[in-house]
Parts: C-alpha cells; sequence; structure tokens
C-alpha cells in the first residue's frame, strides 16, 4: 500500500520541505509554505511486455518529417501567435489579469472552431453554465457543437470526455481544477501539477487540442508553479489595461512558432475585434504640432507597428526629481536621460520627467531608445518633431546610436503609412538604395540626432 507523508510545498515554486519554513530556500519567498499529504507508491513498478512494445525506441531516419497540422482559430490575430493556427493535439496555456478577456477570447475561439463542425467542451470551473449562456448570447456564438459543463473534479470531465469525444477542450480555469486522488485544495501546487500533467497525457494520447486558462498573481506571472508553464506547448499572455480598449495576445514560448508574435485586440460590447492594421490606429488621435510626441517603428516578432512616444519633462517642485515612465522600462529611460545631460549638455538634473507610449502598448527593444530620447529633448527645449518623420535606433552609453535589426521593414511600414522621413543609425544605412520615395536620415551620435530632429 501507498504510505502517506506529511510534507510542506512552497506555492510560488513547487520547493518540498519536510519541515515548515518561514523562508523559502528556492524562490526566497516569506509564508509560501503549505503542508500537503504525499502519497508514496511502488518505487519501481512492474512493466509488462505490451507496454515496452509500445514505447520502443526508433532511429531518427524511422521518424516522418510531415508537417504538423494545424486548425484555424478563427483568429488571424491569433493564428499570428500561435505561428499559423492551433497543432493538434498541443496544450495551450492563456495567462493574463482578471477581466482582462480570457474567457471572452475563448467563448469566441469556441464559436469559430464549432461552424467548423469541431466538438468543443468547454468544463468551467469558475461559472454556471446559464452564466456561459448569457455571455455567449452577448457575442453572439450560436454553434450546436459546443458542450458546456460546469465542473471542477478532473475525473468527472475525463469521463465527459470519453463520452462526446470533442477534438478541443477548454478548462477555465486550471487553478479551480483538482484531481480527488490528492487531499491538497484546489489551486495548489501539488493539484495544480497533477491536473495539467493529466491534461498533457490526453492532449498527446488522443490528438485532443487543449486551450487552458491560467491565473496570474500580483507579479504579473501565472500563478501555480513554474513547472505549468514548462509542461504545456505554448504559453500565451493576455496584456493590457481594463481602461483601455486594446488588448494584446504575446506569445512567451511556443514549440511550434516564434516565440515574439503579438496579436492586437479591441475590447468592444460583442467580444474581442482583431486590428489588422495596429499602427494607423495607434497614431490616429495623434496632435500635430505639439512637442514632446515621437513616432517609433518597433518591430513585434514579424510584424513592423508604428507607436506614439510621448514625453512631458517640466522644473521640480521638490527637491528630488521625479522619474516615471509608462510602456518603456524605468531604467532604460533614467539611464537616457543620463546620456542627455552627459553627452548633450541638457540640465536635466532639476527636470520631472514622465515618458509614456500611447495605447497601452508596451515597448522592450532597443530600437526605441533613439525615439525616447528624442521625444525627452523636444519637451525639454519645446519644439515640435516633424509629423512625418519616424525615429528608430538604439543608443549607446557614450552617445553612439547603434544598428537595429530589419530596417528596411520598418521603412516600408513607415512608408506605407504616408511617413516621408526616417531617422535611422548610420550602421543600417547599407542595402538600403532601392527604397525610393522616402528621404532617409542617417546618423552616428546622439547630438546628430537632435540637430537633425530639432
Amino acid at each position: 500500500m501507498a504510505k502517506l507523508k506529511k510534507i510542506f510545498v512552497c506555492q510560488e515554486c513547487g520547493h518540498e520541505s519536510i519541515r515548515w519554513l518561514g523562508k523559502c530556500p528556492s524562490c526566497n519567498q516569506w509564508n509560501t509554505m503549505v503542508e500537503e499529504i504525499k502519497q508514496e507508491g511502488p518505487i519501481n513498478p512492474i512493466i509488462g511486455p505490451e507496454l515496452v512494445d509500445s514505447s520502443r525506441p526508433v532511429t531518427l531516419d524511422e521518424v516522418s518529417t510531415k508537417e504538423e497540422a494545424r486548425q484555424s482559430t478563427g483568429l488571424k490575430e491569433l493564428d499570428r501567435v500561435l505561428g499559423g493556427g492551433v497543432v493538434t493535439g498541443s496544450l495551450v496555456l492563456i495567462g493574463g489579469d482578471p477581466g482582462i478577456g480570457k474567457s471572452t477570447l475563448i467563448l469566441q475561439i469556441c464559436e469559430a472552431l464549432g461552424q467548423d463542425n469541431n466538438k468543443v467542451l468547454y468544463a468551467s470551473g469558475e461559472e454556471s453554465v446559464h452564466q456561459i449562456k448569457m455571455r455567449a448570447n452577448r457575442l453572439g456564438v450560436t454553434t450546436s457543437n459546443l458542450h458546456l459543463v460546469a465542473e471542477t473534479n478532473l475525473d468527472m470531465i475525463l469521463a465527459h470526455v470519453e463520452t462526446i469525444r470533442p477534438k478541443f477542450l477548454m478548462i477555465d480555469s486550471i487553478q479551480t481544477m483538482f484531481n480527488p486522488v490528492l487531499s491538497s485544495a484546489p489551486g495548489s501546487v501539488s493539484q495544480v501539477r497533477e491536473v495539467t500533467s493529466a491534461l498533457l497525457r490526453l492532449a498527446k494520447r488522443s490528438s485532443m487540442t487543449i486551450f487552458i486558462v491560467g491565473h496570474v498573481t500580483k507579479e504579473g506571472a501565472i500563478a501555480g508553479p513554474r513547472v505549468l508553464e514548462h509542461m504545456v506547448d505554448t504559453v500565451l499572455y493576455f496584456e493590457g489595461d481594463r481602461h483601455h480598449i486594446y488588448r494584446i495576445l504575446r506569445s512567451v514560448k511556443n514549440r511550434f512558432g516564434s516565440t515574439n508574435e503579438i496579436g492586437i485586440f479591441e475590447m468592444g460590447d460583442k467580444g474581442l475585434v482583431e486590428i489588422m492594421n495596429p499602427s494607423e490606429h495607434l497614431l490616429s488621435e495623434r496632435t500635430r504640432g505639439m512637442s514632446g510626441s515621437a513616432v517609433l517603428c518597433s518591430l513585434e516578432g514579424t510584424r513592423p507597428m508604428l507607436v506614439e512616444v510621448q514625453a512631458l519633462v517640466s522644473t521640480t517642485a521638490f527637491g528630488m526629481p521625479r522619474r516615471m515612465s509608462t510602456g518603456v522600462d524605468h531604467n532604460r529611460m533614467v539611464l537616457l536621460m543620463a546620456v542627455l545631460e552627459k553627452k548633450v549638455g541638457m540640465r536635466l538634473y532639476d527636470q520631472d520627467a514622465y515618458v509614456n507610449v500611447a495605447g497601452g502598448i508596451r515597448i522592450d527593444e532597443p530600437a526605441a531608445d533613439l525615439a525616447v530620447v528624442c521625444a525627452i529633448a523636444s519637451s525639454f527645449r519645446n519644439i515640435p518633431i516633424d509629423h512625418h518623420l519616424c525615429i528608430m535606433g538604439e543608443v549607446g552609453l557614450t552617445g553612439e546610436v547603434r544598428g537595429i535589426s530589419r530596417v528596411e521593414k520598418r521603412i516600408l511600414e513607415c512608408k506605407k503609412l504616408g511617413f516621408n522621413t526616417c531617422l535611422i543609425p548610420k550602421a543600417n544605412l547599407r542595402g538600403l538604395d532601392r527604397i525610393r520615395d522616402i528621404e532617409i536620415i542617417a546618423v552616428d551620435t546622439v547630438a546628430e540626432a537632435l540637430n537633425a530632429v530639432l
């Protein structure tokens, strides 16, 4: 018989200990150790010959090289993030803040898949079937191939899977599901790990595609152990502010595609609406002739996207000036202001500075440095930047402007949206002779860039 053993498990990282600890030695978090009951079974289970034959190793030459079958989700933006569609038999994890639109996205996927004559089972542990029906009516979901069940018991869900035989399974959310074999509460490390492991075996054994919704902690990471993200095939983060209409679906792990792609949606009364040309939407409310505004062409995966970088610099009323940023890294902003002071001679030590990327978009790539620098300098000198100028480039600590990737693709996007001038690093000037009808200004230093812009 299996022996019962009391252990203490960290709810953040899954570290196990035989005694309670105030601070987890693995992730250094305080008061995260929770007592759980662990069953210890036989160490060496008996393996029959039929099981050995089914898992026989094969040589590399015996493995077929056919391309993975993909199924469209009905949302082109989601298909882009997934790498061209969802792969059959994959396990996809979608995380995001409460109220951001995860359940709405899942239900819209169910509608598109159901219209293609695919059976879909939606297992909800947070809402009743009547509540899901109310949302479906609001979103216009009418497919008859969608089966709803309000259940948190994993054994019951697997029984429904055997009865209905769906091609797609939706779990909302993984933190509410539990395996009755374990005595720990739903949402604990043991439960999340075991439930995900069972769903992974189901997906690979039956070639069923499974979507899992995951809660997000206050730090922005998916709740539960990190092993949850390691087990699934794809991890998608649903980003955005509930007070903004734009939602960004970002891939942070994808075994079947790129991990740099993003999809942009607009939240409306009828659910999420795809934005096929985000640059045009993000620049639609830009004001002409105002200082502190610069346009940047950022590259998210394979998609070039134009965004507006805004800066406001004013004399501080306190002894210590404030530095605040939204959409760009705060430490990077402070570094760029230090470059302006040291290499350009701007007196910013007594100035409050605020930087914002319009539309709730977050930019992480170094190519945004030069646009941030120009926006800060424009606000400080109160001189507006040309409305038809796009700026891109990385800034070093010595004040040099360094090269960036795929600059030709960025320039073509600027040209398509009506911009007539691009400010780029001189290192990227090679090979751009064939681009016509747009002026290209190449600079080596930040001082040269400011002289060309202001």
